[in-house]
Order: C-alpha cells, then structure tokens, then sequence
C-alpha cells in the first residue's frame, strides 16, 4: 500500500443535522427526491453552483445565508486528524469526492482539511463523478502509484464497487450500517488499525514511525 484515498461525507464528513433531501423537504413538501437530486447532481458535475441549486429548488432572499446554514451542520469524523496525521507520514493521501465545488472548498478550508492531502479531486471541478472509472484511474495517476497500491475507502458500496473494478483494495466506511462482504470499519481508530497506520492506542503518538506504507516520513 502506497495511497489511502478517501471519500468526504460520510466518512472523513458526518451529518448532524437532517439529509440534503429531509432539509428541502421542510420548505418544499411537495418536491420529491428525485427532482431534488436531479437539480443537485447537476452541481455534482459541475454544470451549476450550489447556489443556482437552493435558487432551482424554489429558495429565495440570501442564498449564501440559507448554504452555510446547512453546511454548518457537517462536523468532522472523529478521529481524523489523528489518522490523516499519521497516515501521511507512511503513504500518500488523497481526497475523491461527489461535491459541488463550492461546498466542497468551503467545508475544507472550514475545517483544515486540505494540508493532509496530497491530490483532491471533487466531481464539481472535474465535471464527472463516482462511479466513474476516469475519476479512480485520474486520481492514482496524479499520486504517481499504481491501482493495486492504493486503498480506497467509501461509505457506498457502488464506489466501492468501480474503485475494485480498476484494480484498488477497498474499505467500507460503515456510517450507513448497510451488510457488506468486504472489508468494514466504522471509525478512523478502527481503520488505522486495518491498514497498520497505528502501532500504538490513538492519542500518544511520539516521533516518526515506519507502517504499512513504508514512505518516506513526510512534514504533516
């Protein structure tokens, strides 16, 4: 293993408060999943903005106001940094998420997510998502490794799935509590266990370790 690449919501991101879908569903009762999603995939790929997305779904006064206030619900996994922390000593790090480009950057930069990555690629700025295969193989590219030297690590089975079909190992991230063959963990102690990132309990990490990934020690 040379490359952890992780998805965002739903595994380095939780919810706190209602679903996208049950938050719309509030104002807008009558709207059903799917022409809410549909208005959202289009963010996903890039083709509007978060914004155009509150705007489409029938929001109106300050938009910018009514986004954070959703946002402001997600609170990072616990157990993160100190994985991200340590991990990025031993392997290359990597985010792979379905995200608009707005929400993405706002909730990384809220949280000071991007200094433990080495490459992050968002569906909003690559114009095309998960499952896709281009999006697994462009993102081992860009780490200079090969597929079966990463771990790719997701709470839904279907980017799972893709991420095996390129030749990746794969990790469930089980925040759904959904059955899966493969491997699972429901927190970031549990997969640094996995992986062979912690050689000693969580929180008393002293100096540079060598682990799984046998890299070189990196700054962060």
């Amino acid at each position: 293993m040379k490359a952890v690449i992780l998805d965002m919501f739903g595994v380095i991101l939780k919810q706190t408060g209602e679903e996208f879908y049950s938050y719309v569903r509030q104002f807008f009762p009558e709207r059903t999943e799917k022409e809410i999603y549909t208005i959202w995939n289009r963010a996903d790929l890039g083709e509007i903005s978060s914004l155009e997305v509150w705007r489409q779904l029938g929001f109106q006064g300050n938009l910018e106001e009514r986004e954070k206030e959703f946002l402001d619900t997600l609170e990072v996994n616990g157990g993160f940094y100190e994985f991200a922390s340590e991990a990025g000593k031993q392997c290359k790090l990597a985010i792979l998420s379905n995200d608009s480009s707005r929400w993405s950057r706002y909730i990384r930069e809220k949280f000071g997510i991007n200094p433990y990555f080495d490459v992050i690629n968002i569906s909003g700025d690559l114009k095309r998502k998960k499952p896709d295969r281009y999006v697994f193989e462009l993102t081992r590219q860009q780490l200079g490794v090969e597929a079966r030297e990463c771990v790719y690590i997701d709470d839904r089975r279907k980017n799972l799935s893709a991420a095996r079909d390129v030749g990746m190992d794969t990790v469930l991230f089980n925040s759904r509590n959904v059955d899966f063959g493969g491997k699972t963990v429901h927190n970031f102690r549990e997969l640094g266990e996995l992986l062979g990132i912690f050689k000693v309990p969580v929180g008393m990490f002293q100096g540079s370790r060598s682990g799984s990934c046998n890299l070189e020690t990196r700054p962060y």
